[in-house]
């Protein structure tokens, strides 16, 4: 009896240490894929984020089980895609150019069933850059009417999008991968303190 309660609690504390671990990793992951010299290309970059995802996120329901390892697995997977948007945020955009927008076209997207959030206008600017990149810039917002200009950061290498100087900052998705890796790791922790033997099946 004693021993199932060791082996439990154990597996409870490797399921809390897949809130941390997994995140990590995965921000680490998409630094090196958006700001390294030799990263992989698109594809094999975002397979290999995918496989990694998956694989902490499944980690986690098996050692914490039940619906709290479920719920648990969702917080963690949500976390996971905040701390990569937190990646594309913190990742180089070395070059900056001073653009004239040339055009601005705007495409409502709407949203659909009860308490889904409320329809969101994407603003696609067409510039005119030195040297002919970047070409385009997407936003939530119009940085510059049609003939007016815009200094933009880039990366030249093309690996990220590129952004307005100034408003790419990590800081608002790293506050949300924190807030729901500390809801996952209250998920956690209350598996143990509930009592039970840890089985993948308990709740």
């Amino acid at each position: 009896m004693a021993e199932e309660r060791r082996g439990g609690s154990a597996r409870r504390w490797a399921g809390v240490a897949t809130c941390a671990a997994g995140p990590a990793a995965l921000y680490g992951w998409a630094h090196w894929c958006f700001s390294a010299e030799a990263a992989p290309s698109g594809a094999p970059a975002l397979a290999g984020g995918a496989v990694l995802a998956a694989a902490v996120a499944v980690a986690h329901l098996v050692l914490v089980g039940g619906a709290r390892g479920v719920f648990g697995s969702l917080l963690l997977a949500l976390a996971m895609l905040a701390a990569v948007t937190a990646a594309d945020r913190a990742a180089a955009r070395p070059e900056t150019a001073v653009c004239t927008v040339r055009a601005v076209d705007s495409t409502q997207q709407d949203s659909f069933g009860d308490g889904a959030p409320p329809p969101r206008t994407l603003h696609r600017l067409t510039l005119d850059c030195p040297g002919g990149y970047p070409d385009v810039l997407e936003d939530d917002r119009i940085a510059a009417p049609a003939g007016e200009e815009v200094r933009v950061a880039y990366d030249p290498r093309r690996r990220v999008a590129p952004e307005v100087e100034g408003m790419a900052t990590p800081l608002v998705p790293g506050l949300w991968s924190v807030l729901l890796l500390a809801l996952a790791v209250l998920i956690a922790a209350s598996r143990r303190a509930a009592g039970g033997t840890g089985g993948p099946a308990g709740v």
